[in-house]
């Protein structure tokens, strides 16, 4: 499967972000099992609108403690604080923090080819640093649609000094 060519990355907004509160529900993926992060977002999705102090209407994807063996992945909203969250859903606070922004543009199942991307071709170019904590947050906006897999999509990468 070919990888995307460097020209279709645009380069990154920076944005500083204030501390973010996700709640939502978790799991740990192996290199194996990362195909059934789907299966995460469809439990979720019935909670939607529904989870206590939930601000606004995006969604989170976040990537944190990867390692050689895997990562874990929480799918969730921002909240205002954790408190009345829906019994089984987990918390994950993320500190204010700068980051760089990309558009993905394409369908949700690419996002693994433009972070590979990113990973492999933009940030070795570019010579920036990325930082540890989290290791990716997806936002998807207001504009994402579910049923079609399509639009208003971001992968933040957390920008180290």
């Amino acid at each position: 499967m070919a990888q995307p060519s460097r020209s279709k990355l645009k380069e990154p907004s920076v944005r500083e972000s204030k501390a973010l509160i996700i709640a939502g529900l978790q799991e740990h993926y192996t290199p194996e099992t990362v195909g059934e992060i789907p299966k995460l977002w469809q439990q979720l999705m019935p909670h939607l609108g529904k989870i206590s102090r939930q601000i606004g209407r995006a969604t989170y994807g976040v990537g944190f403690n990867m390692d050689e063996r895997g990562f874990d992945y929480i799918a969730g909203v921002e909240v205002s604080d954790a408190s009345g969250i829906p019994s089984g859903f987990s918390q994950l606070s993320i500190p204010a923090q700068k980051y760089y922004v990309f558009a993905h543009e394409g369908h949700v199942s690419e996002i693994p080819k433009t972070i590979t991307a990113i990973l492999n071709e933009w940030a070795p170019a570019s010579r920036r640093r990325i930082g540890e904590f989290p290791s990716l947050l997806e936002r998807y906006g207001e504009g994402f649609n579910p049923q079609t897999g399509t639009g208003d999509m971001e992968l933040w990468l957390p920008a180290q000094s």
